[in-house]
């Protein structure tokens, strides 16, 4: 199975009055949401869209999102999800980089769109559409679609190398690059998320964050495959999250560490309330080991935890490895390669840290009309993290950090994850973050920035103190703490440690 437009068809077949989608106050079956993608799927091909032509979205979470995501399945066009954060230049820049030649966008965000649109001279004008309109100058998304026929489209020849979407990366650690993902690259989500984390046909997915990150493929590719539902809101809320948990009886979800954190400090918080949950999973950053000990306690078999990349290399930790293994990040899949290698090429031994490489059947072939930044990354298809890490002795992965990330401290390298497994472990702190700034002695020192739980309180001063009497060697030693209301972060809810550093290297750089 290749083709990802043959899986809504069958499901909306075999499962018609099975619920497909729960989105707010929104419950559609199979058939309900199947005749909204055929609408969309045919007003596309009216206004000329055709196979491999790019579809841009600029849109918070909402079901013209998914319509979008599975009328490109059957059309054959390729989806390009941009972020709602992104401004100016930014998005200018995705728009024209993606050849995009139509945009699928709400009312909130016409007026960024406004600054842009003289400067994009391949999209025409009657190719902006609103979801929520009318707004001057746009289309009325509901105009197009809702007079078009909830009958299939007409038929496209698709194949398992046709790219399926393009996901911009979140620029944690520098501009986006178009990532590609095919056909057959999505097809291998279905089934390698699907059997790792047991989703079975009697399962309930849920997805927490935004729908424009690579993440949501993980919940909404098998839930499509196995033709279950799959829950989704319009933002994330702890509290209510865990009455949705409860409500609908979620069994497979994954999170974000900040929203493992969040569901971790809410009021009402009740393993019991979660009962329903079979797998939980954190993605997209390390969980400190603090809050993974916290998550499995309280759901005892059943947290998964996911290293990985957009461009398409993962390992899992499942729960039936977390007691011997629990700082691990898993090993890869049955069908994938590891491997830790020196800076020179070699290969690494068992604990030792290295830049972690892999290649499996999520690979992506390259970035998109980036053909020198895709041969410095894949390399005999082998793809180059820039994480660093190592394994021990039965192949499992221990992250260290990201490569970028790393402070050089008086020539020897420090590992911010290590010092902020420290601060985690004060009850005051939430959340935190470390990264270097400069040093005139040694160069980069280690800042902490970090946010507290709510009605705690300690000073700067004192937990700094607390934290150094608990780091072993000098160079690990915070230089100072800064206390935050919140970190920047994209829309996925990763921590932005670029936008941290930048004030600070910016002064410096000016002096």
């Amino acid at each position: 199975m290749n083709n990802l437009g043959t899986l809504l068809p069958r499901q909306t077949l075999y499962r018609p009055d099975q619920l497909a989608i729960v989105f707010e106050d929104t419950r559609l079956t199979f058939r309900q949401f199947g005749e909204r993608v055929n609408q969309l799927s045919n007003a596309l091909q009216s206004l000329g869209v055709r196979k491999g032509d790019k579809i841009a979205t600029v849109l918070p979470n909402c079901l013209e999102q998914l319509d979008v995501y599975w009328a490109a399945a059957q059309t054959g066009t390729v989806v390009v999800p941009l972020s709602p954060l992104l401004r100016r230049g930014g998005l200018k820049r995705l728009l024209d980089d993606s050849d995009s030649v139509l945009v699928v966008t709400d009312r909130a965000f016409t007026p960024y769109l406004n600054e842009v649109r003289g400067d994009l001279p391949k999209l025409h004008p009657d190719r902006f559409l609103v979801v929520d309109g009318p707004v001057d100058g746009y289309v009325t998304y509901q105009d197009i679609v809702g007079t078009s026929s909830t009958s299939p489209p007409q038929p496209v020849e698709i194949k398992g190398d046709d790219p399926y979407n393009i996901i911009y990366s979140s620029g944690t650690t520098g501009l986006p690059k178009g990532i590609v993902h095919t056909h057959r690259i999505r097809s291998a989500y279905c089934t390698n998320f699907g059997l790792r984390c047991r989703f079975t046909t009697e399962s309930v997915g849920a997805h927490t964050g935004s729908l424009v990150f690579n993440g949501a493929f993980l919940t909404l590719m098998p839930c499509m495959y196995l033709g279950i539902p799959f829950i989704f809101t319009q933002q994330f809320d702890a509290s209510k999250l865990i009455e949705l948990i409860e409500v609908e009886k979620i069994t497979h979800m994954w999170m974000v560490p900040s929203q493992v954190v969040a569901m971790l400090d809410a009021p009402n918080f009740d393993p019991i309330r979660l009962q329903s949950l079979e797998m939980l999973g954190s993605l997209g950053a390390p969980l400190l080991m603090e809050h993974k000990q916290a998550i499995a306690n309280a759901l005892p078999n059943r947290f998964y935890e996911l290293y990985g990349l957009t461009e398409g290399f993962m390992t899992i930790l499942e729960p039936s490895d977390f007691a011997k293994k629990s700082e691990s990040v898993g090993c890869p899949d049955a069908l994938s390669e590891m491997r830790i290698e020196r800076s020179d090429g070699s290969i690494c031994d068992h604990y030792e840290v290295g830049q972690i490489v892999g290649r499996g059947p999520t690979t992506m072939p390259g970035y998109y009309k980036c053909p020198d930044l895709t041969k410095e990354t894949l390399r005999d298809g082998w793809l180059h993290s820039g994480d660093l890490g190592y394994v021990d002795e039965d192949g499992f992965l221990y992250l260290v950090d990201r490569e970028k990330d790393l402070i050089i401290s008086g020539g020897i390298n420090v590992y911010p994850r290590d010092i902020e497994e420290i601060i985690a472990r004060h009850p005051a702190v939430r959340e935190v973050a470390v990264f270097g700034i400069p040093d005139e002695q040694w160069g980069e020192t280690p800042l902490a920035a970090v946010i507290l739980r709510e009605l705690d309180h300690v000073s700067e001063a004192k937990l700094r103190q607390w934290t150094n009497k608990r780091l072993e060697a000098r160079y690990q030693k915070i230089s100072s703490v800064v206390f935050m209301e919140d970190f920047p972060r994209n829309s996925a809810g990763k921590t932005l440690k670029r936008k941290l550093r930048e004030p600070y290297w910016k002064k410096h750089n000016t002096q």
